[in-house]
């Protein structure tokens, strides 16, 4: 089991406790499902965020399946921001990134 996880010992209990809540009770659990879950994609794009820093050379597939390369211009709070070789840039989530080389070093302006 990780770190932080319950173990529901009783899946069975669990689902029969939650086919008798009401359409209010069921709305409360709902949101609070997807805030942990919101949470858990946020926490996961923050340490994927860590692996990238300004000036890294980083490669990515593009919407039309083209592999586009270009480099690291900014982190921002969900996304990376990527000036590619055929001068467009892009916003990118960091798990759909793969470094090619890295910057971790070099100074920047």
């Amino acid at each position: 089991m990780k770190p932080g996880s319950i173990e529901i010992i009783d899946r069975v209990s669990a689902v029969e406790a939650i086919k008798r809540l009401n359409e209010e009770d069921l709305l409360f659990l709902n949101r609070l499902i997807v805030e942990r879950l919101k949470l858990i994609s946020q926490a996961r794009a923050t340490t994927l965020m860590t692996s990238f820093t300004r000036g890294d050379r980083v490669g990515f597939q593009g919407p039309d399946g083209r592999t586009l390369e270009g480099m690291v211009l900014r982190l921002n709070k969900k996304t990376v921001s990527i000036a590619t070789d055929d001068g467009h840039q892009w916003n990118v989530a960091p798990g759909f990134l793969r470094l090619i080389q890295s910057a971790r070093g070099v100074e920047w302006p």
